[in-house]
């Protein structure tokens, strides 16, 4: 499996950004995807998951409400549409992949960087 994340930039608060993940190596059927982030000096942490099957959504509770997961299974891509933009939203975004089978996101992208200015 490999991923391409792309779409990060420099945005000012109150701002948007979509991310893009192009996923490729194989069919994704009852696949698992996700972003996580990175803020600088922190741990990686979970960001929204959806399912590729059913497109089903689930999302860390500080971005529920500004920040939608979805996935177009022609383009084989997930995006994180991102929305009213915080300054403590900038970390680096990457996307995972994982069997549903499974509880580890053993593929991951090379993560794209999201700055929001104050």
């Amino acid at each position: 499996v490999q991923l391409q994340a792309s779409g990060g930039g420099l945005v000012q608060a109150g701002g948007s950004l979509r991310l893009s993940c192009a996923a490729s190596g194989r069919t994704f059927t009852n696949y698992v995807m996700a972003w996580f982030r990175q803020a600088p000096g922190k741990e990686r942490v979970f960001v929204a998951t959806i399912t590729w099957n059913y497109g089903t959504t689930a999302y860390e509770d500080s971005v529920k409400g500004r920040f939608t997961i979805s996935r177009d299974q022609a383009k084989n891509t997930v995006y994180l549409q991102m929305n009213n933009l915080k300054p403590e939203d900038t970390a680096v975004y990457y996307c995972a992949a994982r069997s549903s089978a499974s509880g580890v996101y053993k593929s991951w992208g090379q993560g794209t960087l999201v700055t929001v200015s104050s």
